[in-house]
């Protein structure tokens, strides 16, 4: 039978066992007890090689989670693309690399890397910059500095100084008479640089102010800021206020004329607007008071169709064949909405990393604006605004397909604020309740989902006597995938399955072919 689908994913809502730090588990959540009881539903993978990422060992995320849902198939993703072309060299013959260190070498100047530091192989893996580092000296560049962005969001919460420490000792080894290498600046990842959706350009300008003009508090070296900050704040290291290293009152690595730039970064969301601030000559986010002639490259290019940024070092996964592509192709209109915070996700991601639509009349995207307010002060976020935007999608009649991101589990679980997180997830709980009311009414299935886990772990791992310490990464933990449509009987397939496998999924249960390249149907009806 032909079904109309809805699909909502629960960002950052994983599947754990145990109660230690579970605010999913903890949260009061009829809708979605029920639907466990009484709908067709399983686990499926969200993380590792389900998602295109090296290892098992690699946690997943919204930018993958989103491919994968999206296109039906696998792809070589972020950290692994790096690692292939690191491995082979090719970065190295790359245009974007030649341009980098000729012009270092033509103007006598300094290779810039900024990005972030650690190795949560989410946005950056710190091996990366290790890698390029040790590279520099053979290729004649003589002056290197590092902005770094400090993690714990990704990675332990306050594991910062580790990094820190990792890169100093490499530092140190490649420094001599003819490579002279340091840290610059820093600062906490969601406290400057790495915006998104631009939800708060404010961000970006404090992170152009630290790394390019080099205003702002001044230390000796980044593990004398990040203990002092520490000290002074109480904040982990995301939130930790920026940093300027300086000898003698003067900062060691501002951005000048004839430099070269690069953002190691390899995830596009939290890289787009920093890159424009770089290469838009046009440009009226924010004053940049000066903007620095010089090369930059992104260590991928974050957006394809609007060619940010035009340097780029590494070739994104070309994505083709998506779920989009499929519907568009049998002239099935769809609806796509979120709020700001996860509303790429929902677009940009879902069609492949593809800016444009398909076709400008059969799909329709709306976002609603988030808040700027730290998340655990209002953990409910926009939940209900998505919500009513989902019913009247419903309720117009006109759309065959209909997605929606529910940014609460995982933007609340990034704060690390347990009770926040908890009503984050009955938050999305309540909403599930209208929407599967709306979806029953009007005769659609209803796909409730994940992208992967984040709410179900809040905690580090415990430690007997000790204090729960929050963990604000995401978690290697399966995702739920449940059907509720009940005037229909669904059957699940035997096997394991992943975020991959929900494309054929909702084709399936449209009474639509998948296409060759797609993974199997969860269901066999």
């Amino acid at each position: 039978m032909k079904r109309n689908v809805i699909i909502i994913v629960m960002d950052g809502v994983g599947i754990n066992g145990s109660d230690w730090g579970n605010a999913v588990k903890a949260a009061y959540t009829p809708t979605l007890d029920m639907m466990l009881q009484t709908c067709p539903h399983t686990a499926i993978k969200a993380h590792g090689t389900a998602v295109g990422l090296p290892s098992d060992e690699d946690m997943g995320n919204s930018e993958v989670g989103h491919n994968a849902i999206g296109c039906g198939q696998i792809y070589s993703q972020g950290a692994k693309l790096v690692n292939e072309s690191i491995e082979s060299g090719a970065i190295y013959h790359s245009e974007a690399w030649k341009k980098l260190t000729d012009n270092c070498k033509k103007n006598g100047s300094t290779m810039h890397f900024i990005g972030l530091l650690s190795d949560g192989n989410v946005h950056s893996n710190i091996h990366h910059l290790e890698a390029m580092l040790r590279q520099l000296p053979s290729e004649g560049v003589k002056k290197c500095r590092v902005h770094i962005l400090l993690d714990g969001r990704d990675v332990p919460a306050t594991s910062a100084l580790t990094y820190v420490e990792e890169l100093q000792k490499l530092l140190d080894e490649l420094s001599g008479p003819d490579f002279d290498a340091r840290i610059a600046s820093g600062g906490g990842r969601m406290k400057i640089t790495m915006d998104r959706y631009e939800a708060n350009w404010g961000m970006v300008k404090l992170g152009w102010d630290t790394h390019v003009l080099g205003r702002g508090r001044q230390f000796a070296s980044a593990a004398e800021a990040i203990n002092t900050l520490r000290d002074e704040t109480g904040a982990i290291d995301q939130d930790l206020d920026p940093f300027v290293i300086a000898d003698g009152g003067r900062p060691v690595g501002t951005v000048e004329d004839g430099d070269s730039v690069v953002l190691l970064n390899f995830r596009g969301d939290r890289a787009i607007e920093i890159s424009r601030a770089f290469d838009e000559e046009q440009f009226d986010k924010f004053d940049r008071v000066r903007r620095p002639d010089v090369v930059y490259a992104g260590m991928l290019q974050y957006d394809g169709d609007l060619k940010i940024p035009k340097n780029y070092l590494v070739t994104p996964p070309h994505i083709k064949n998506t779920l989009s592509e499929r519907l568009v192709a049998e002239g099935i209109k769809e609806y796509a909405v979120s709020e700001t915070q996860k509303y790429g996700h929902v677009t940009y991601f879902w069609n492949g990393n593809r800016s444009e639509k398909f076709d400008e009349k059969l799909e329709v995207f709306e976002e609603v604006p988030s808040d700027i307010v730290p998340f655990d002060q209002r953990p409910w976020m926009k939940a209900a605004q998505i919500t009513d935007k989902v019913i009247e999608a419903v309720k117009s009649g006109e759309y065959g397909f209909i997605r929606a991101n529910f940014p609460n589990g995982d933007m609340v679980g990034h704060t690390g604020s347990f009770p926040a997180a908890k009503i984050a997830v009955e938050t999305v709980d309540l909403c599930l309740a209208r929407i599967a009311q709306a979806a029953r009414e009007a005769g659609y299935a209803l796909i409730v989902t994940a992208d992967h886990g984040n709410a179900d772990e809040m905690y580090e791992k415990k430690k007997d006597g000790q204090p729960p310490k929050p963990k604000t990464a995401h978690t290697l933990n399966p995702v739920p995938f449940i059907i509720y449509d009940p005037e229909h009987e669904h059957h699940m397939s035997q096997g394991q399955f992943g975020l991959a496998n929900i494309a054929a999924t909702v084709t399936t249960l449209m009474g639509i072919p998948k296409h060759e390249s797609w993974l199997d149907s969860i269901i066999t009806d």
